[in-house]
C-alpha cells in the first residue's frame, strides 16, 4: 500500500498513514550522502504533487 522507489542508493517509501490523516515516508540507504539523495527525490515527487515534506519523526 504506496510507492516504493528502488535506486542503487537504496529505496523509499510513501505511503498513506492508518492512523492519521498524513504521507508517510520511509527509506533506506547505503550511507548518508546515498540518504540524503534519496530525500531530495522524495521532495521532488512530493514538489510535482504540490505537496511539502513536513516535519520528521524521531527515530
Amino acid at each position: 500500500d504506496g510507492a516504493r522507489v528502488n535506486t542503487p542508493d537504496g529505496w523509499w517509501l510513501l505511503r498513506a498513514s492508518n492512523t492519521q490523516d498524513v504521507l508517510v515516508a520511509r527509506a533506506e540507504a547505503k550511507d548518508q550522502p546515498a540518504l540524503d539523495r534519496l530525500l531530495a527525490m522524495i521532495d521532488d515527487q512530493l514538489e510535482k504533487s504540490g505537496l511539502q515534506r513536513g516535519p520528521q519523526a524521531a527515530h
